[in-house]
């Protein structure tokens, strides 16, 4: 619990919970603790690592092994035991980067103990507590309103509707619900599970599994092995046990050993077992380097979508321009306000009392309990003018949805004697603090303050001329405000509507501070190819105005539109987006809508925000980014968290998931091509009943060298490729010309070499030498495939697969490591043979490389012909 909350709360007469009463509540469990996270728990990582399907499949085969006797060809299952660590160990180590920095955006809620308002985390808010409730905060818990302070709910995470409710004191709020203006005093009566949205809550914040294109195409490959694998192991273990004379004499003789040793090297083979691995080894990666530039990524699979971005919604303030904003003046809108009903002082001056009138009804209206960026710069400067609270009868707090606000003010009576004091030139003037002083008389007039579009809107009459000045400001890039008042009061402030017979009084000129790194992060996303827009609640004119200043849209003059003229249907709002750059005066039910617009026309969309407004937006966007001074509803539904709220690391975001995405290709399609040969292999093996041509220790050392240890290396390297749809089939594109290659050579060599050297592989001594020459093969062509996956080879690439290349070459020669992995250097004939067999490898490899676009073509026009769109 932290000190005596700095922030200045209404003086009430309740106290609170005591000291003891907490402590006791905690420990009878009647806490608010529910269990969320932005990072999968110790136990849910290390069964993911752990209980995989494959890895049950590595630990059977190695026990076969072991049960054998042959305990090298089971060093296989001790690699996959390493690597498992090492998926465990990165991932834990990227738990711990992510929940330290995810303490920095946690958010704590402020309630009333022994009479102080104390900040808590959310686990600390107990059953009986007085809960302060204020703007952009999500309800934590269920309770009961004690107090209210004009207190306006978003529930449509609970309901479904995006309106907002106002509500009463006695009624009765739940967790889930986000506060959009106002405040309110509750007491707490439901925590932690028994809440009625705790779960709503605990999906908003939860580690979760995104599917995408990367996701999809390695299930698909997983689901494919799964159904290969199982079935071809069998047919393996009775084919081996056929080549050995059959199951009495492999039992008789003791040959059933090597039959299961070579049944399980087709097996171990064809599991691409560091897919999966790598596969969250670079997610979690990838979030440990965006954390170290104060980036949370709150679901680990999200980074991969950053990578297909290529629709990019920007929320105007705290994105583009850093949320600061300054009060620059008050403009009388001409004659109009003449046409007020007011009393002047005697001898005043009318002019004088009715922009002071007008100045103080702008304070009142700005001077909430939780006013936001505008209202605060306003009060700011209106208080350096020597300004002060005025007597307000009741008040409309702000509404992004609204997006006006008002308070009933006392009529002035006429004022006298002591109440005027003289000014320059002899005039009489009303002064701010004798209109802070001054008796309500009967009746009250309102006065509204917000967006000049929708108030004129509502009004009766032609203030065309009054807009035209908004725009000739607006365009200047100022955010205008308008000042409005009515001589009647507000009827119903829980449903609040404008009079119609409201005039407009007064403009309000306010500037935003422009972030200095918006033009150049702009100007990266225009050259990635990535569209952005702009999507504001202000006035579109100037928001159209600041895009033009940081080059929104490059030479081109960034096009605008008021939000409000935009199409309720989704699929023609979807055509009108495309030739739209700005957006102004969106309510938050349309920032979600045109997210879904945007989706109806296949684009992966990102949204930034920081203001409850965008919540929704965020969370209906596949990549939903929050500043990291967002408000905690926006927080919890983002997936990623601007911590430092600089919109300049969105580059780099974007860059992270398309080195993810453009690696995790590269190695899939390593990984892919073991696979295919190990299964054609295996399936010739089977066919034609003859001794499987490697063993488990060969794939283990060749594999290690050509694919496991090149994959870690390939898997974090640099690496700027945009996104290209089709993972899948670009993956199994370039894996089964290599694949098929590999498994030709092999098979060839094992069908006819034993015939030209005169083996007979019934001879563990022949057996041996073929299973030697079938290595070396397999290497040589591990290594070709290599180089085309690393491809370019004219940087540090070439490098690797020289370096990899060599160590399996020098390997070999080690006395060791050549024993320890059966190992064999030909000789003599054998030599000569096993060369010429490599040169035919290396034709073969060719040949389907050349082979395999002319066979795409074809097959993909038989297709075409056959009503198959591909």
């Amino acid at each position: 619990m932290s000190a005596t909350a700095a922030v200045e709360m209404p003086e009430i007469s309740e106290t609170g919970l005591t000291v003891k009463e907490v402590s006791q509540r905690i420990e009878s469990g009647q806490s608010n603790a529910v269990k969320t996270s932005t990072s999968r728990s110790v136990k849910d990582i290390v069964r993911a690592n752990v209980f995989t399907l494959f890895n049950g499949i590595i630990f059977v085969a190695m026990v076969m092994v072991l049960v054998t006797g042959s305990w090298r060809d089971a060093v296989f299952g001790f690699v996959i035991i390493i690597n498992t660590g090492i998926g465990i160990f990165t991932e834990l180590k990227a738990k711990r980067t992510l929940d330290k920095l995810s303490i920095l955006v946690a958010s704590d809620f402020l309630v009333r103990r022994d009479g102080e308002d104390v900040e808590v985390p959310h686990n600390e808010i107990v059953l009986g507590d007085l809960l302060w409730i204020r703007s952009g905060e999500q309800v934590p818990a269920d309770g009961q309103i004690i107090q209210t302070w004009g207190l306006e709910l978003d529930e449509s995470m609970l309901t479904g509707e995006s309106r907002t409710v106002r509500h009463k004191v006695g009624e009765q709020i739940y967790s889930g619900a986000t506060a959009v203006s106002g405040m309110a005093l509750v007491k707490v009566n439901a925590v932690g599970s028994h809440s009625y949205a705790a779960t709503l809550t605990a999906q908003a914040k939860v580690y979760k599994k995104t599917v995408s294109d990367l996701n999809k195409g390695i299930n698909t490959i997983l689901k494919f092995m799964t159904f290969l694998v199982v079935p071809l192991c069998i047919l393996l273990i009775l084919s081996q046990i056929h080549t050995v004379g059959g199951w009495d004499a492999a039992l008789s003789t003791g040959e059933w050993r090597q039959a299961v040793v070579s049944a399980v090297a087709g097996v171990v083979g064809m599991i691409p077992e560091g897919l999966v691995l790598l596969t969250s080894l670079n997610f979690a990666v990838a979030a440990m380097r965006l954390a170290r530039h104060n980036t949370l990524v709150q679901e680990l699979e999200s980074v991969e979508t950053l990578a297909r971005v290529d629709a990019l919604n920007l929320d105007k303030t705290g994105t583009i321009t850093d949320g600061g904003i300054a009060f620059n003046q008050l403009i009388m809108l001409g004659s109009r306000w003449r046409e007020l009903p007011a009393q002047p002082t005697e001898g005043g001056s009318f002019e004088t009392l009715t922009e002071q009138a007008a100045t103080q009804a702008l304070y009142d209206c700005c001077n909430e309990e939780q006013p936001n960026g505008t209202g605060q710069a306003v009060l700011a400067g209106l208080k350096a003018q020597g300004y002060e609270p005025g007597q307000v009868e009741s008040r409309v707090p702000f509404s992004s949805a609204r997006k006006w606000s008002a308070v009933v003010k006392p009529i002035l009576p006429p004022a006298g004697g002591d109440s005027r004091s003289e000014s320059e030139g002899g005039r009489t003037e009303i002064t701010p603090s004798h209109l802070a002083m001054t008796a309500p008389a009967s009746g009250g007039e309102t006065w509204y303050m917000g967006a000049p579009e929708v108030i004129i809107s509502a009004l009766d009459g032609d203030y065309s001329d009054v807009l035209q000045q908004v725009n000739d400001y607006a365009n200047d890039g100022n955010r205008v405000l308008l000042v409005a008042r009515s001589t009647t009061s507000l009827a119903d402030t829980d449903n609040p509507q404008i009079d119609p017979q409201a005039k407009p009084v007064a403009l309000v000129l306010c500037s935003e501070k422009i972030r200095e790194d918006a033009e150049q992060t702009l100007a990266w996303f225009r050259e990635q190819g990535v569209r952005c827009r702009v999507i504001s609640g202000d006035n579109p004119v100037t928001v159209g105005a600041i895009a033009r200043k940081v080059r929104l849209t490059g030479e081109h003059e960034p096009r605008f539109m008021d939000a409000r003229e935009l199409p309720e249907d989704v699929n023609e709002l979807a055509r009108v987006l495309e030739n739209v750059d700005v957006l102004g005066r969106v309510l938050p039910n349309q920032k979600k809508a045109i997210v879904q617009a945007l989706h109806t026309q296949n684009h992966v969309v990102a949204m930034t925000g920081d203001g409850v407004n965008d919540a929704l937006a965020i969370k209906e966007a596949d990549l939903g980014i929050a500043m990291g001074n967002a408000a905690p509803a926006t927080k919890a539904v983002a997936q990623v968290v601007l911590v430092d709220s600089k919109f300049s690391h969105l580059p780099d975001v974007v860059a992270r998931g398309r080195q993810v995405m453009a690696n995790m290709e590269r190695v899939a399609s390593l990984f892919l091509v073991k696979t295919v040969y190990s299964a054609l292999i295996s399936l010739g093996v089977v066919l034609t009943q003859i001794p499987y041509p490697y063993l488990p220790r060969h794939i283990t050392y060749i594999g290690a060298l050509t694919i496991g240890m090149p994959a870690f290396i390939l898997a974090l390297a640099p690496n700027t490729r945009r996104y290209i749809p089709g993972f899948l089939k670009r993956v199994v594109t370039f894996a089964l010309p290599g694949g098929i290659a590999t498994a030709l050579s092999v098979l060839l060599t094992a069908w006819f070499l034993p015939g030209i050297m005169g083996w007979d592989v019934t001879k563990n001594v022949d057996l041996s030498a073929l299973r030697a020459t079938s290595a070396i093969i397999l290497f040589l062509m591990g290594v070709f495939v290599l180089a085309r996956v690393a491809q370019p080879l004219n940087s540090w690439r070439g490098i690797l697969v020289a370096a990899f290349a060599a160590a399996g070459v020098i390997g070999a020669f080690i006395p060791f490591n050549a024993n320890f992995f059966a190992l064999i250097l030909p000789t003599g004939t054998t030599l000569v043979a096993t060369l010429i067999a490599l040169g035919g490898s290396a034709l073969i490899f060719v040949i389907c490389l050349w082979l395999a676009p002319l066979v795409g073509k074809v097959s993909g026009k038989l297709l075409r012909q056959h009503g198959f769109n591909i």
